[in-house]
């Protein structure tokens, strides 16, 4: 059994059981009382809610970028192309802020393009990879900005990043 199998496997015995993350009381603990589903959260959800919990939960420390890379790319290539380009074009929009160039990170990355609208899944998950790693807050601030990659964070994924919330939403 694959490291990974037995990581999603471990997470949903945990959750199957009531071993779950207490969220701190900062309102969101009601999040999973106000959205029926993940997809629904994804979807109606404001960006405030979204950045808070994503603050919380995607980053390196809470779930490695081992496991998250392969999830990323799998989320990416599931999205509409038109979204993909959006989910592009924030990431290179943040990046550049921070002194990366579109044509910097095509040749560091090994992209096939930095335009936006030429770019594959593949692509477009090593630039959200490179940011998870090397900048986590743009990676958060892109996911809270770009809902549409969420929806498509496997259940595993998201009951270990999301812990109380997507319990309850598992569960249903």
């Amino acid at each position: 059994m694959s490291t990974s199998d037995q990581y999603k496997r471990e997470i949903m015995k945990d959750l199957a059981g009531g071993n779950k993350e207490i969220l701190e009381p900062n309102g969101n603990d009601a999040l999973g009382e106000k959205y029926q589903s993940f997809d629904d959260f994804a979807d109606r959800s404001s960006r405030d809610e979204r950045h808070g919990l994503i603050k919380r939960s995607f980053n390196p420390q809470n779930v490695p970028a081992a496991q998250m890379d392969p999830e990323l790319k799998q989320a990416i290539n599931k999205i509409k192309p038109n979204e993909r380009d959006d989910v592009a074009r924030d990431f290179f929009k943040h990046l550049k802020e921070r002194g990366l160039s579109d044509k910097d990170l095509e040749k560091r990355l090994g992209l096939s393009t930095h335009n936006p609208k030429r770019m594959n899944g593949d692509d477009v998950g090593k630039l959200a990879s490179f940011a998870y790693t090397a900048h986590p807050d743009i990676f958060q601030e892109v996911l809270a900005d770009q809902p549409a990659i969420l929806k498509f964070l496997s259940n595993p994924l998201v009951g270990a990043a999301l812990g109380a919330i997507a319990a309850k939403w598992l569960h249903k």
